[in-house]
C-alpha cells in the first residue's frame, strides 16, 4: 500500500526510484505545506533504503509543478510565519541537493516557482520539447522572492545574467531555450522522456559546470553584475512601488541567495516584503487573473476556424494572433491589396516568434487565407467583424452575413464604442450577436472584453468567452455601454491629460508624472499610439465633452495623427516617441489626471457594466496596465484616504503652467 497521500514511489529493476507527485483533489500539483511535509517523509524513507538514483516526475496531465500554494501566502500575517514557510522549503531543498546518488527532475508542462526550485535541487533536469513546457521563477510578479533555493541555484546553473533576467522579470523559457541556457541537461520528445531520464541518472556524470567567466560573475564580480542589474530594474520600476526585484538582487549579491539571512531591519528583508502593501496587492492581482481565466470554462465550445472581416491593423492582428494559436483563419476585405499588408505584418511576427525556424513560421502564415469573396464565412466557428466604426456599414455587413453563418457559430463585433444593441438591430436574431473587443496592440494586451447586450443569448456569451480563453487571452464579461469598461475609463483619463496640455503643461511632464505614479505609459504618448483621429472620434461619446481639447483639434486638422503619421503630440522615429526634457512636474499633476479614471471606474461598477469591483480592477489592470502594485483602481480608492474632490476649474488653477 502507498503510505503517502500526494506522492508515489516505484523502484525498477535498475534500482531507480521513480517519485511521482500527484496532489490529491487538485487538477494541478502545488507545493502546499502538507505536500512539502510529506516530501520530507519521502526523503526519510529514501535515506533508510537508498536507491541507485531517483527521478521526480508528475502524475498530472496539467504539468510538472505549478509552484507553491498561493492560498497559503494570503495567511502569512506576520514575519515569523513567512520565515517559517521560507525556512521549510529552503532546508528541504538543501537536503535534496545534498543527496549523494543522482537525482533528476523530469519536466513536462509548466515548472514554476517552487517547482523549478525543486528541479534545481536535483543533479539533472530533462525537459520535454512541447509547447506547454515552461520553466519560470515568477515570484517577483507576486511581490515575493524565490526563497526555496532559486536565488542560490539558478545563477549557479545558467550564470547570473540569464538567472537574473528570469528572476527579476518572472519571464519563463521553453524547453529548447532552457537547454540552450544550460537550465536543463536534455530537451527530448515525450516518447523518449523516461528513457532519457533513465540514461542520464545511470550515466552518473558530474553536474554541468559554468565556464570560468560565469563563475567569476557569480562570485568575485557579483557586485558589478548586481549594480548593472539594479540600474536596469530602476528604469522599469521604483523600489517604493515594487520592492521584490531589489530584494532579489540584495539577497543574491550579499546573502548567497538565502532570504533568511537578511537582517529584519533591511528594506530588502523578508519582514519588509511581507509588510509591503505591494505584496498583498500583487497576490490580489494574481487571484483576479485566475478569476478571469475561469470565464468560458463552463462551455464546451472549441473553435478551429475563424473568419475575420476587415484586414486593417486590428483585424489583421486578430487574424495573426488566432493563426499563431493553431487556428485556420480566413481574412476578408474588399481587395487583395487591402489584405496583403496584414499578411506581411503577420509574416514578420511569425519570423520573430519562431526565431529563425523558417519552416515553422511558414506553416503558421499558411493558416491565414486571403478571402476577398468571404467564402470562409460558411465554415467558420467564429466570425469577427472588425471594420471601421460606422453603424450603417456594420448593419449592411451583418445583414448579409446572418443567413450564411452556421447556427452554432459565434457572431461577434470588435466595436470599441458602439452599443451591441444598435449594431444587432438589423439582425433577424440579435440575441446571437456578442462583442469580442480586442485592444491594440493585440499581441501585447492580455484582456479581451466579451460584451453582452440586454438580450444577448447567455450561451453565446459563454462561447465567446471560451474562444477568448482558447486563444490565450483573458475574457472579461461586460455589459453593452458606451466604451464598455476599458475605453470608458481611458477616455476621461486621456481627456484630462490633453486639457493639461491646453493649459500649458508639457506633454513630457504629464507622461513623467503618470509613469512615476506607476502607469506603464504616459497618457499623451498613449493618445499618440491610439491615434489622434480615433481619440477625437471617440471622445464625445465616451466622455461627454462638449468640445475636444484645442491642441488635439489643431493636430488632427494638420494631419498629425500620432505614431501612424510620424507626428502627433510627439514626433515619432523608428517607432519611438521623441521626447524633450521633462522639466519640473507640477505637484498634484498625477492625482488630477488619474482622478477621472478612478471616478469612471466607480461609475462602471455602480452602473453594472461589470459584475463587481473586483472585475473592474481586473479589467482596468489587464486592459490599461493600471499600476498593478495598487491592486486596481477600486482597491486604490478604498486604500486612499478620502479628500474633497475639486471641480475641474479648481483643479486647473491648482497646477502651475509649464514654461
Amino acid at each position: 500500500m502507498n503510505p503517502y497521500r500526494h506522492w508515489r514511489i516505484r523502484r525498477d529493476d535498475d534500482r531507480i526510484a521513480w517519485i511521482t507527485l500527484d496532489v490529491a483533489c487538485s487538477p494541478m500539483n502545488k507545493l502546499s505545506v502538507e505536500v512539502m511535509t510529506e516530501l520530507a517523509t519521502v526523503l526519510d524513507d529514501l535515506e533508510r533504503y537508498p536507491p541507485a538514483a531517483a527521478v521526480f516526475l508528475s502524475g498530472k496531465d496539467a504539468g510538472f509543478i505549478a509552484g507553491a500554494d498561493i492560498e497559503e501566502f494570503t495567511r502569512l500575517d506576520s514575519p515569523q510565519k513567512a520565515r517559517e514557510l521560507v525556512g521549510r522549503g529552503w532546508e528541504l531543498f538543501n537536503r535534496l541537493a545534498a543527496i549523494a546518488y543522482p537525482t533528476c527532475a523530469l519536466i513536462r508542462g509548466h515548472c514554476l516557482g517552487g517547482g523549478l526550485e525543486l528541479a534545481l535541487a536535483c543533479r539533472y533536469r530533462v525537459a520535454v520539447d512541447e509547447p506547454a513546457t515552461r520553466l519560470a521563477l515568477p515570484e517577483v510578479m507576486l511581490g515575493i522572492v524565490p526563497g526555496w533555493g532559486g536565488m542560490l541555484r539558478l545563477p549557479q546553473v545558467t550564470g547570473p545574467a540569464a538567472a537574473l533576467d528570469m528572476m527579476l522579470t518572472g519571464k519563463g523559457v521553453d524547453a529548447r531555450k532552457a537547454k540552450k541556457l544550460g537550465l536543463v541537461d536534455e530537451c527530448v520528445p515525450a516518447r523518449v522522456m523516461h528513457n532519457a531520464a533513465r540514461a542520464l541518472v545511470l550515466s552518473r556524470k558530474p553536474a554541468r559546470e559554468l565556464p570560468l567567466l560565469q563563475k567569476l560573475l557569480n562570485g568575485p564580480l557579483k557586485a558589478v553584475v548586481a549594480r548593472q542589474a539594479r540600474a536596469q530594474v530602476a528604469r522599469r520600476a521604483q523600489q517604493k512601488h515594487y520592492p521584490a526585484p531589489y530584494a532579489i538582487l540584495d539577497m543574491w549579491s550579499k546573502f548567497g541567495g538565502n532570504a533568511l539571512a537578511v537582517p529584519a531591519d533591511r528594506p530588502t528583508s523578508l519582514d519588509a516584503i511581507v509588510a509591503s502593501p505591494t505584496t498583498r496587492n500583487l497576490v490580489r492581482v494574481f487571484f483576479l487573473q485566475e478569476r478571469l481565466k475561469g470565464f468560458g470554462k463552463d462551455s464546451g465550445f472549441e473553435a478551429s476556424h475563424v473568419h475575420v472581416i476587415g484586414a486593417g491593423t486590428m483585424g489583421g492582428d486578430i487574424a495573426a494572433w488566432c493563426a499563431g494559436r493553431g487556428m485556420t483563419v480566413t481574412l476578408q476585405d474588399q481587395g487583395i491589396e487591402r489584405i496583403a499588408p496584414a499578411i506581411k505584418r503577420a509574416a514578420r511576427v511569425f519570423e520573430r516568434k519562431c526565431r529563425g525556424d523558417k519552416l515553422k513560421a511558414r506553416m503558421m502564415l499558411e493558416r491565414i487565407v486571403p478571402d476577398v469573396d468571404g467564402r470562409g464565412v460558411r465554415q467558420a466557428d467564429v466570425v469577427i467583424e472588425a471594420i471601421f466604426e460606422n453603424l450603417e456599414a456594420k448593419h449592411k455587413l451583418l445583414a448579409a452575413l446572418e443567413p450564411m453563418i452556421k447556427a452554432e457559430a459565434v457572431l461577434a463585433t470588435n466595436t470599441s464604442s458602439l452599443r451591441i444593441e444598435d449594431i444587432g438591430a438589423v439582425l433577424q436574431n440579435p440575441a446571437r450577436l456578442v462583442g469580442i473587443h480586442f485592444f491594440n496592440p493585440v499581441a501585447k494586451m492580455p484582456l479581451v472584453e466579451v460584451v453582452s447586450a440586454a438580450d444577448t443569448d447567455p450561451a453565446m456569451a459563454r462561447r465567446a468567452a471560451a474562444f477568448v480563453k482558447q486563444i490565450d487571452k483573458l475574457p472579461l464579461p461586460v455589459a453593452s455601454a458606451p466604451g464598455f469598461l476599458v475605453n470608458a475609463v481611458l477616455g476621461p483619463y486621456m481627456l484630462e491629460a490633453m486639457r493639461c496640455v491646453d493649459e500649458g503643461v508639457a506633454p513630457e511632464a504629464i507622461d513623467r508624472a503618470l509613469t512615476d505614479f506607476g502607469m506603464p505609459m504616459g497618457p499623451i504618448e498613449l493618445v499618440d499610439l491610439v491615434g489622434l483621429d480615433v481619440a477625437m472620434a471617440a471622445g464625445k461619446a465616451l466622455t461627454g465633452a462638449a468640445a475636444p481639447p484645442k491642441h488635439l483639434s489643431q493636430l488632427v486638422a494638420a494631419g498629425s495623427l500620432g505614431k501612424k503619421a510620424g507626428k502627433g503630440f510627439y514626433s515619432w522615429h523608428d517607432g519611438k516617441a521623441q521626447k524633450g526634457k521633462t522639466g519640473a512636474v507640477p505637484e498634484g499633476l498625477a492625482q488630477r489626471i488619474i482622478q477621472p479614471l478612478l471616478d469612471a471606474t466607480r461609475r462602471c461598477v455602480e452602473q453594472d457594466v461589470v459584475a463587481d469591483a473586483d472585475l473592474a480592477d481586473a479589467g482596468v489592470i489587464f486592459g490599461t496596465g493600471f499600476a498593478p502594485f495598487t491592486g486596481g483602481p477600486m482597491n486604490h480608492l478604498g486604500a486612499r484616504p478620502a479628500s474633497p474632490k475639486p471641480r475641474p476649474a479648481q483643479a486647473a488653477r491648482a497646477l502651475p503652467r509649464a514654461a
